[in-house]
Order: structure tokens, then C-alpha cells, then sequence
């Protein structure tokens, strides 16, 4: 006697009950969801062409691409001591090798580009620092430093080399918004004293 089979079809035999194969189902699911979810690439988005010099004694925030020099932009920072930050609330702005790692439109400041602060150099120099007796025991690195704009029409304090962040480096609105469309998330950005 011959016996017809039947097609296997999947989604009745889920339905008939089978926990089993409904364990699978959703261990497949979760798998799915978790690998999709998960970063395992680095957290620079971008390989950008750009890379950006900010020398505080002068005042300037430079870009250069790989053939060289493209442009330079007056900016300003927080403490008028231009020495590297030592802590959160001090107002100065640090020194190193950073990262732009967002880009966002500000309601305050028209544009800001965020920086990696604090890298794992920044996190060393702090350490020192408080071992050192430089700064308190209760100290804390802070973060939130970006290259941000001014409030509305008040581009006249980068004209007049007024120091107001709380260590950000700010420039006047137009040329933010220069800089902004120039350079991806993922840019270079060195900060030096001079």
C-alpha cells in the first residue's frame, strides 16, 4: 500500500503545539535581534578625509584635507588660562587627539560637533593629576566638549577674542555652519596649546 506524504509545513506544526520547535523559534529570534542590534565595528563612523588643528595661543581652528591647508576660523574657549583642563568647572579647554563622534543642529549655538572627551589619554593626564595632588580627590573629568557656535547675534565675542565656554570651542555662527557641512563625524580633531 502506498502512503501519500504530506508537505511539511512550518507554521502548522508551530501552531499544533510544539514547544520545541517554539523554543527554537524564539532562541532564533532573539539570536537574530541581538547580532542585528549589536556593534561589533569600531565606534568611528566615518574615515574622514579631514582633520582639524585647534592652537589656543593663536586663536584658530585650522582644517586640512590630504593635499593640505583648506581654511582657518577665529574661535574662542572658556577660562581665559588657555592651559589644559585639569577638571570638570574649570572652564578650560582640553588638550590632545580627539574625535567629532555627532554632529547635531543646536537651538542654542546653532551647530555642534561633539568631541570624544574624555579619550583614554584625557582619562591618564586626570589620573596623574589627582595622584600628583594637582587637583582634588573628589574631582571629576567632566565631558560634553564640542566646536559649537554662539548664542544669536552674538558672533562679536569670537570677533573680540571673549573666552565664555564652559571649555567648548566656539566660533561665530556662519563658520560653524561652514565647518559643519565641510567635515563628517568621525574627523581628527588636535587641540594644542600652540
Amino acid at each position: 500500500m502506498h502512503t501519500q506524504k504530506k508537505p511539511c509545513n512550518v507554521i502548522a506544526y508551530i501552531k499544533s503545539g510544539n514547544t520545541e520547535m517554539k523554543r527554537l523559534n524564539i532562541l532564533a529570534a532573539f539570536l537574530f535581534i541581538f547580532f542585528c542590534c549589536t556593534s561589533f565595528h569600531s565606534t568611528q563612523v566615518y574615515d574622514s578625509p579631514y582633520y582639524i588643528v585647534v592652537n589656543k595661543a593663536k586663536y584658530e581652528l585650522s582644517v586640512y584635507d590630504p593635499k593640505g591647508w583648506l581654511v582657518t576660523y577665529p574661535v574662542v574657549f572658556g577660562n581665559k588660562d588657555l592651559r589644559d583642563k585639569l577638571c570638570e568647572g574649570d572652564r578650560k579647554t582640553p588638550e590632545g587627539t580627539f574625535t567629532i563622534i555627532s554632529k547635531k543642529i543646536h537651538s542654542k549655538w546653532d551647530r555642534f560637533m561633539l568631541l570624544d572627551y574624555p579619550t583614554q589619554e584625557s582619562i591618564e593626564k586626570f589620573n596623574e593629576r589627582k595622584t600628583q595632588g594637582l587637583i582634588p580627590a573628589n574631582a571629576r573629568i567632566g565631558n560634553g566638549i564640542g566646536i559649537h557656535g554662539t548664542w544669536p547675534n552674538d558672533d562679536f565675542d569670537v570677533d573680540n577674542y571673549r573666552n565664555w565656554t564652559d571649555g567648548c570651542i566656539s566660533m561665530r555662527n556662519k563658520d560653524v555652519e561652514e565647518l559643519y557641512n565641510m567635515i563628517p563625524v568621525g574627523t581628527k580633531v588636535i587641540i594644542k596649546l600652540n
